[in-house]
């Protein structure tokens, strides 16, 4: 794997090259001092992996991400020295395109990385998901029928995202009705240290109060979740939150797989799931058992996704009900969770 490393700071350089050198079969294709040389070292010599900063001269990481995702595409990773002094540009560098966030590493007496293990994995984990194949991709069993004559959790809006996932949100939240007909989970791939960042920020931006989600939560009205370690959000037959570390070997952390096939298991009933803009295919099969369990299921459209992985991917499993641009999606949502309400009122 072939890693470019975009930072104006020497020492920052070296640390960056010394986690490189941690990754097994990684090297450093080059260095780019500012944006505006890695926008020209990426066109022409792409690599692998660009590990970007924020702060430079020139032209800082947000834009060089947003023309490197609109020319020549390739997995991003923020490498930041403040993970809350940079919190703005880091959730427009991941709306841009960018597929995740770490905190730069440090270097020991000895010339060692220091703090490396978080920027290990995540380049690991992007190699993973930038290489997943999608031929494997088949529909899932048909799910059993339902347990009880009555669902045991309440209705709920679930979405799960990724790559450009914060502006995303950004644009559908403000388009919700305020207060919320019913709660809302969000499983955004995104480090933790930048998780309450987030919240903060899509509260700002939507005028709705984004929470992280706690383990044993309940679901309430007007409440908005968003799963807040590297662990899986799953929710149990109670309508209860709850974080599990399995399973392991689930590269996406955490995985929207992993948490619609929870809400299949739990026996909610139907509502609304949602899968916007993503690299890889989480998320995909688990909408595809959601939509054969009776729930309404939208994904975002290609033109307007930043990367169509995850909503193309179950598009191809024919889990989406709807296929619509990120303007209309919030509408779609609001327009659906009304009904939900009334049939409630009624039932």
């Amino acid at each position: 794997m072939r890693i470019g490393i975009v930072n104006d700071l020497r020492l920052a350089v070296e640390s960056l090259k010394r986690a490189v050198a941690t990754v097994p079969g990684a090297t450093v294709a080059w260095v780019a001092m500012d944006g505006a040389e890695a926008v020209s070292k990426c066109a022409s010599d792409l690599p692998d992996v660009v590990l970007m900063d924020m702060i430079m001269p020139v032209m800082d990481g947000v834009e060089a991400t947003r023309r490197i995702m609109r020319s020549t595409p390739c997995p991003i990773i923020v490498v930041t020295a403040t993970v809350e002094g940079n919190a703005g540009k880091v959730f427009e560098a991941l709306g841009a395109g960018a597929l995740d966030a770490v905190a730069t590493p440090g270097l020991a007496s000895d010339g060692s990385a220091v703090n490396a293990e978080p920027l290990r994995r995540k380049i690991e984990a992007v190699g993973v998901i930038a290489g997943v194949g999608r031929a494997s991709l088949s529909p899932p069993p048909p799910s059993p029928a339902a347990a009880h004559s009555r669902y045991a959790v309440a209705p709920f809006i679930a979405i799960g995202v990724s790559t450009g996932g914060p502006q995303a949100l950004a644009t559908v939240l403000p388009c919700l009705p305020n207060p919320m007909p019913c709660p809302m989970v969000i499983v955004q791939h995104i480090d933790p240290s930048f998780a309450a960042g987030l919240a903060g920020w899509l509260s700002h931006e939507s005028q709705h109060n984004v929470e992280l989600a706690r383990d044993g939560d309940a679901l309430g009205l007007n409440r908005i979740l968003i799963a807040a370690t590297a662990d899986h959000i799953i929710i149990d037959s109670a309508g209860r939150l709850h974080y599990s570390a399995e399973p392991r070997e689930q590269v996406y952390r955490p995985s929207v797989d992993v948490f619609f096939e929870s809400i299949a298991r739990a026996n909610a009933s139907p509502g609304i799931a949602v899968l916007l803009t993503g690299m890889g295919r989480d998320g995909a099969s688990g909408l595809a058992r959601l939509r054969a369990a009776g729930w309404h299921t939208i994904v975002q459209d290609k033109a307007t996704s930043v990367v169509w992985g995850m909503p193309g991917a179950a598009v191809e499993l024919g889990a989406a009900e709807e296929v619509l641009p990120i303007q209309g999606i919030g509408a779609a949502i609001a327009a659906r969770a009304r009904r939900l309400q009334t049939n409630r009122g009624t039932a």
